[in-house]
């Protein structure tokens, strides 16, 4: 509870209070105080204690919050209900909608000075501005809610790490993304603070960074562990939902205490939900695993099923990088025209600020597809936006592809000096220290 309110203004809420009651200042004083003991409290030339104020509390029929900081009884549990109606809305996929709920509640949390609800309500608004691709934003709030749970224990603290990292992603900031999460993921396995859900949120977070760095081994590492530990997340959005009915008839009731306990466990189990995301980025990983080793038919299925999800949950920015990942399958299944429509369908969604990486392996694939018929002056254009938004990324790995694949293209078309810039640009990358390599993995859960 924040600190109590200046002794005038507790004066003046215990006056009107009583005044309200009907209740003199001798009734309000007995059996312990005097009246001249209540007096002196009403007009604020006292601090009274709090075994006084929790004795006037009781005499007034109101909480001793209400009297100390103006908190109604009610308001922190009927807080609560609202921040699961508010994640029950982001989980349904109305994102804008769950984050004009989320902004009231913040600033309501924070005129009453309740931190951890400010934190929940700042960590659904930094999930609210991923789902519409707003990424400054999204890490502004992560980052607040971090600075609201400074104090609590790391598992308590991975959701606004985590949306941190993937803000950082997002925005092509690789290795620094992977940077945050290793970190986290060390400390848990280290420390021996083995929450499954913190850690699966971590390592399915971990894998779109791990592909993009060219990191293949640690991103299927990371899969496998986040699919081994998804059985105990569950599909929790009945038992939620049951939960939040609970806690309003037990909140109606005034068992306060209960109702809290009953929406702790439905705000728990609607974050769940929200790994329906990160599960769908597993069989995104399995998908590329199968393709990379020849099993395109099971390939494409995985990642259908990943597209499938994203769609469902309405996370347009990552469905666009499923489908670009699905998109390769099917042309490599020559269904290149299925392929090119998917593509062209999604580029809208990315930008060189918002899933750059992706965006140009959608350039790369369509400049590929270009060329398989022939349009060389729309090939050379794919790789050209694909390059800009790689060097702008830093993606030094696919830098060097793409770099190949222009300079084939310009040699092919008698640009011989051109072709060799594009060469020589591409073995730079490949040559530079530093950008494909990282340090040691972080310790392992104990499956």
């Amino acid at each position: 509870m924040r600190e109590r309110d200046d002794p005038a203004v507790v004066g003046r809420r215990v006056q009107q209070l009583r005044t309200e009651r009907g209740l003199t200042q001798r009734q309000l004083a007995e059996p312990a105080y005097t009246p001249a003991y209540i007096s002196t409290v009403e007009a604020g030339r006292v601090r009274a204690s709090d075994e006084a104020l929790r004795h006037i509390a009781g005499r007034l029929g109101v909480a001793f919050e209400e009297l100390a900081v103006g908190q109604p009884a009610h308001l922190a549990t009927d807080l609560r209900l609202r921040l699961t109606e508010a994640q029950r809305v982001l989980a349904d996929g109305r994102a804008e909608e769950a984050a004009g709920r989320y902004e009231a509640l913040l600033a309501e949390a924070e005129g009453y000075g309740l931190g951890a609800e400010q934190a929940t309500a700042l960590l659904g608004l930094g999930e609210c501005a991923l789902e519409t691709g707003e990424l400054t934003k999204a890490r502004e709030r992560f980052e607040r809610a971090e600075r609201c749970l400074d104090g609590e224990s790391l598992p308590v603290r991975v959701p606004a790490l985590r949306g941190r990292a993937v803000s950082h992603y997002l925005a092509g900031e690789l290795r620094y993304a992977v940077y945050l999460l290793e970190s986290a993921l060390d400390e848990l396995n280290r420390s021996g603070l083995h929450d499954p859900d913190a850690l699966l949120l971590l390592y399915a977070s971990a894998i779109g960074p791990y592909m993009d760095m060219g990191a293949h081994a640690r991103a299927a590492q990371a899969a496998e562990f986040a699919l081994a530990l998804a059985p105990q997340a569950g599909d929790p959005a009945l038992i939620a939902r049951m939960h939040r009915s609970v806690a309003r008839t037990l909140l109606a009731e005034g068992r306060l205490t209960e109702a809290d306990a009953s929406l702790a466990k439905a705000a728990e189990l609607y974050r769940r939900l929200r790994l329906r995301t990160e599960l769908a980025n597993c069989h995104w990983m399995r998908g590329y695993v199968c393709a990379q080793n020849g099993e395109l038919d099971r390939a494409e299925a995985e990642l259908r099923q990943a597209y499938t999800m994203l769609s469902e949950s309405r996370a347009a920015l990552y469905r666009s990088q499923a489908a670009v990942e699905l998109a390769d399958v099917l042309h490599r299944r020559d269904k290149s025209d299925e392929a090119a429509v998917l593509l062209q369908e999604v580029l809208g969604d990315f930008s060189s600020e918002r899933g750059a990486v992706h965006a140009a392996a959608a350039h790369r694939l369509l400049g590929i597809i270009a060329e398989d018929t022939r349009d060389t002056e729309a090939a050379e254009e794919h790789y050209v936006r694909a390059l800009s938004l790689l060097e702008r990324a830093g993606a030094a790995g696919d830098l060097a592809d793409l770099c190949r694949l222009l300079g084939d293209l310009l040699r092919r078309t008698g640009r011989t000096e051109a072709a060799l810039d594009a060469y020589r640009t591409g073995l730079g990358h490949r040559t530079a220290p530093g950008t494909t390599t990282l340090g040691p993995a972080p310790a392992q859960p104990p499956l």
